[in-house]
């Protein structure tokens, strides 16, 4: 699991220090970014398999995060979290090609295994 990279991408801090901590303790290696351009930064540099992206995010938003992750490299995983129950962003974060996605306050574990679940293939 140690090669995996998993990279974090929220405005909140607490959040991103909690999946930091989980992911970490799973073994995978892992990486957080408060914004668009350090997301889109970290994906350039380390190359995730797998981003953890929350929908609302100011500056630029996660549609527009995960359009650039895929520009980028189309076989990065993305699984998107968002606070509010955005069908029409979530149907379209699908259609971009997130593989799925998380309401907050989401079950830690339910999050753990998706990942777990995504790294595994």
């Amino acid at each position: 699991m140690a090669d995996k990279k998993v990279l974090i991408v929220d405005d909140q801090y607490g959040i991103r220090v909690l999946l930091f901590e989980v992911f970490g303790k799973e073994g995978y290696q892992t990486f957080q970014a408060a914004n668009g351009k350090q997301a889109l930064d970290v994906v350039m540099t380390e190359s995730p398999d797998l981003v953890i992206l929350d929908m609302k995010i100011p500056g630029m938003d996660g549609l527009e995060i995960l359009k650039e992750i895929k520009k980028i490299n189309q076989t990065i995983k993305v699984i998107m979290m968002t606070a509010y129950g955005e069908l029409d962003m979530i149907k379209e974060a699908t259609d971009l090609g997130a593989i799925t996605h998380f309401t907050k306050p989401f079950d830690i574990d339910e999050l753990r295994i998706a990942v777990e679940k995504q790294l595994a293939c």
